[in-house]
């Protein structure tokens, strides 16, 4: 089993939609985290709202930072996937392990303004690609591709689908 970990700036929108959806899809081969550098603390609400929408469970999910992955006890990161720009700017901890890292970055759902049908459209739109990244990841051999094959075929991934 694979660990990954989905980071955005807040943890409150796409590293959720990323977690929950690689959640639900392949439980038996990802152990799917998120969390952010500076996190809002609560899920937003129109992510939980769409991810209900989708049938996704949001149960277990919460905002946290991304520290709590460096610390001693907690699991080796296999993959990290950036889901922001500026997440993927920041100077990150130290990660053991030294997982495979690869910018997946995405527009940010939660900061489109207007009424609850246009946020969700936003939300959608975050998620139609996350979702479809992350079923080309659950495509591919992880478990056998070398650490360097895994990576270029990750980054291919966000070159492809956009």
């Amino acid at each position: 089993m694979l660990n990954v970990l989905f980071l955005c700036t807040a943890n409150s929108a796409r590293s959720i939609l990323g977690e929950a959806y690689l959640r639900a899809k392949a439980p038996e081969r990802f152990a799917a985290f998120s969390a952010g550098s500076q996190p809002r603390g609560a899920i937003n609400p129109d992510a939980v709202a769409f991810l209900a929408s989708e049938g996704i469970s949001t149960e277990g999910l919460s905002s946290k930072s991304w520290d709590v992955f460096a610390e001693p006890g907690t699991p080796a990161m296999d993959l990290i996937f950036t889901v922001c720009d500026s997440a993927a700017a920041e100077a990150c901890p130290f990660w053991p392990g030294h997982p495979a890292q690869v910018h997946w970055g995405v527009p940010d759902p939660a900061g489109v303004a207007g009424d609850e049908v246009a946020r969700l459209a936003a939300f959608a739109a975050a998620f139609k690609v996350i979702s479809a990244r992350i079923d080309r990841m659950l495509a591919l051999p992880m478990e056998r591709l070398t650490p360097a094959g895994r990576l270029a075929a990750l980054k291919a991934i966000a070159q492809e689908v956009s």
